[in-house]
């Protein structure tokens, strides 16, 4: 080691800084005693000996540093820069004249670095390197990479923000370098440990702190919050506000624990924050259900059976499954059974029919006769899945289904609940709401429904679900096998004008204003509007247009041209109404050859159809086009039916005396008028055999007689369905004989008595028997007629 040197230099305390060799900083001369050292120092070479001012002593080491250059600063204060030159250890103290202080000290010389003093030294340049890139200095590690001398790397520490004024001492007093590098490096690393923890913090917060660590942190920041705005008493009243209508509501466990992890949350949560009002609004929507609320069912049956039968005439089947639903609630309750909840436990009708024989408004009346709530939930057109169960809450604007806002209009959890066209409900890309349905119409699972919204458990299984279609075709497998189905096939005439004589009249009279005393309509009048304006299954119309009818005596009566009561008969039908618009036009269809009377089901009910078949002979110099021709807009079952029935007639011409109309080699065509209605299925078979027969053999087909089967090749009538729709579809068009297949003979039990008593049944079970009851006899013309085709 090169020989220390002692020289007298004047000293400059410094009571919150510490200079280090190699270090250049400015220092403001606010002291009396240090504008006294740098005059000295000035005076006697321009170095000086900067020594930091411990709280009980001075540090035992100093440095020398010089003078680079002084200045004025704004204040008028003098300012200098100094550099630091090397380490003193400091000595004997004298004085001289200027008054300043004086020491003699002894410069550290360092001797040549030791691979140790190297290896520490790239150590501690990582480590700060590391440092200043937390502290987004990263540019400053540049200039750690110029410094290759140990010591003088160890010096750096000076400059860190991070080690305090004692820390910064101890550096200074450090002369030996490897113990100088071990020391600041461990400083560095504790630095370098902190700063990662608070960068793991931080990071975690913005990510997802662990549980604990987040709930600490927001429950101190959330209480420094409230402190400082006064909100805290507030906030508190809030949650706990939500905490007792939580224990009040009566909601199951799990119900209750999901709530009360909500409303922990809610207290965590600052109300900037746009999840407050999330979680508030699931709070409310979650209390709004009516977990512990149920309606008494009204357990006289008589009454209930009652109520029913005066809010609707007929649908005796609906009603006898609402009594006997009521009936067993009520054994149930009488003989101490547990309450019918639960697994298997639910009650859901579909009620299948055409529009307007009153499946919507039964709904209500039953929801009447049980003393329960009632809600309707439309879902014509539906095609989102979340309709039904709900959005997740991770969508913003997120709401429950319609079930839960069902239940929450109806404040029970025992609701009369119509699910109104459910044959209607859509699917595409949102989803398939039949699917969503098929947990809440199903009794083994609807009593843990979840909604997506919600996310907890609903027992479903004490709502009496009403499911109302107009066509079973169109609702899926899987949710037609969940349903107990009850058809609604129509009205009879008779019941139609009771209809329109105990309900429709007093409401259209109240609707149009006028008194149950100013207007008397007839039973003829009411049997007019139902046989000539109207051809309907249900009653929609007949109301629309009694409605019409009283409109135009309320004009009378209100202009004055008339006075109360007012009477309506049958030829006034004809002047309020117009000309009938349905006439019975079988006999005048059906008085060619080749027409034929048939039966068909549609979604609007029953109908009657006319087949009519045409023979297409050979013009001159041509031949006859071959096969058969189909048009009226049929399906493949039905074009298929068709040719079956040519290709029967055919096979059995000589058999049916058949054989001279098919001579001629010529072609056909059938056609099924009304030509713009689809139309499919194969009930039609015999219809198309006989308007075949018919005009091959001449014979009309008696007027008073419609049909409805299907054939095969070998001439058997198959059965059909939608007997019940048929008949009185063609009860409504006066026919007064029906050709059915004999496996359908049973299926006339559902037909009313009074429909069974005008018509007569035939039931037959191969087309000859058909043809020997459908066509007229044979006569001169007949014969004639089968010469011509």
């Amino acid at each position: 080691m090169p020989d220390a040197q002692t020289t007298s230099l004047p000293v400059l305390p410094l009571a919150t800084g510490v200079v280090l060799p190699g270090m250049v900083v400015s220092m403001a001369l606010e002291s009396e005693e240090a504008r006294t050292a740098v005059a000295a120092a000035e005076a006697s070479g321009g170095q000086l000996l900067l020594v930091p001012r411990l709280p009980e002593r001075f540090a035992r080491v100093g440095t020398v540093a010089k003078v680079e250059s002084s200045g004025q600063l704004p204040s008028g204060i003098r300012a200098i820069v100094v550099r630091g030159l090397e380490r003193a250890v400091l000595g004997a103290g004298e004085t001289r004249p200027g008054g300043a202080l004086w020491l003699r000290a002894e410069t550290v010389v360092s001797s040549a670095p030791s691979p140790r003093a190297r290896e520490l030294a790239r150590e501690y340049r990582a480590v700060i390197e590391n440092v200043l890139e937390h502290h987004g200095a990263g540019q400053l590690a540049e200039a750690l990479r110029g410094i290759t001398d140990p010591g003088a790397m160890a010096d750096t520490a000076g400059q860190s923000p991070d080690l305090s004024f004692e820390q910064k001492v101890e550096v200074l007093e450090t002369v030996d370098v490897e113990a100088r590098l071990e020391r600041v490096l461990e400083w560095a690393r504790d630095i370098l440990a902190d700063l990662s923890l608070k960068e793991r913090i931080r990071t975690d917060v913005t990510e997802g702190m662990e549980k604990t660590q987040r709930e600490f942190l927001l429950r101190q920041q959330l209480d420094a919050i409230r402190k400082e705005l006064g909100q805290g008493e507030g906030d508190e009243a809030v949650v706990d506000e939500y905490r007792r209508r939580i224990a009040e509501s009566g909601m199951p466990e799990t119900a209750r624990a999901a709530a009360e992890r909500e409303a922990d949350r809610l207290e965590r949560t600052a109300e900037q924050s746009p999840e407050h009002g999330w979680i508030r609004t699931w709070l409310d929507t979650v209390l709004e259900v009516p977990w512990s609320t149920r309606s008494e069912d009204r357990f006289d049956v008589g009454e209930a059976r009652r109520i029913l039968d005066a809010d609707h005439t007929g649908l005796d089947d609906v009603k006898d499954r609402i009594v006997e639903y009521l009936a067993v609630r009520k054994l149930r309750a009488e003989r101490g059974f547990a309450s019918a909840t639960g697994r298997g436990s639910g009650a859901i009708v579909a009620l299948v029919g055409p529009p307007g024989v009153g499946k919507t408004s039964l709904g209500e009346s039953v929801a009447d006769a049980l003393g329960r709530s009632f809600v309707r939930v439309a879902l014509g057109g539906v095609r989102d899945e979340a309709e039904v169960r709900g959005h997740r809450r991770t969508y913003v604007g997120a709401q429950p289904g319609r079930v839960v806002r069902a239940l929450r209009e109806a404040g029970t959890m025992n609701p009369v609940f119509l699910l109104d066209e459910v044959d209607k409900v859509g699917s595409d890309w949102r989803g398939d709401p039949s699917s969503a349905l098929l947990e809440v119409l199903d009794p083994a699972q609807n009593h843990t429904f979840r909604d997506h919204y919600l996310e907890v458990d609903l027992d479903l299984s004490e709502v009496l679900f009403i499911a109302t279609a107009n066509v079973i075709e169109t609702i899926p497998g899987p949710l037609l096998d969940r349903l107990e189905v009850i058809n609604l096939d129509g009205y009879t005439e008779e019941e139609k004008v009771a209809i329109a004589r105990h309900h429709l009249l007093g409401r259209q009279l109240e609707r149009n204003g006028l008194e149950p005393g100013e207007v008397s309509v007839s039973d003829a009048a009411l049997r007019a509007i139902v046989t000539d304006h109207t051809r309907e299954a249900g009653v929609r119309n007949l109301e629309r247009e009694l409605g019409k009818v009283l409109r135009k005596v309320a004009t009378v009566i209100a202009s004055g041209e008339a006075s109360a009561p007012v009477s309506v008969d049958v030829q006034d039908v004809r002047a309020h109404l117009g000309r009938p618009r349905f006439f019975f036009e079988a006999a005048e269809r059906t008085a060619v050859p080749g027409v034929a009377t048939g039966l068909a089901v549609t979604g609007a009910g029953g109908d009657v159809l006319f087949i009519e078949a045409t023979a297409l002979p050979a013009a001159v110099g041509h031949t006859a086009p071959p096969g058969l021709t189909v048009t009226g807009q049929l399906g493949d079952v039905m074009k298929e039916s068709a040719e079956i029935a040519l290709s029967y007639v055919r096979s059995n011409a000589d058999r049916l005396g058949l054989a001279s109309g098919l001579a001629g080699g010529s072609g056909f065509h059938v056609h099924v008028p009304a030509g713009a209605v689809p139309k499919d299925g194969p009930s039609a078979g015999i219809t198309m055999v006989t308007a075949l027969a018919s005009l091959l053999s001449g014979r009309p087909v008696r007027s008073s007689v419609g049909m409805t089967g299907e054939v095969t090749l070998q001439g058997r009538v198959l059965p059909i369905g939608g007997v019940k729709q048929k008949v009185l579809a063609a009860h409504r068009a006066g026919l007064r004989e029906i050709l059915l297949p004999a496996r359908n003979g049973a299926d006339l039990d559902d037909v009313p008595k009074q429909v069974r008593d005008e018509i007569s049944f035939h039931l037959v079970e191969d087309v000859s028997e058909v043809l020997d009851m459908a066509l007229e006899p044979v006569t001169a013309e007949t014969t004639h007629a089968a010469e011509a085709a």
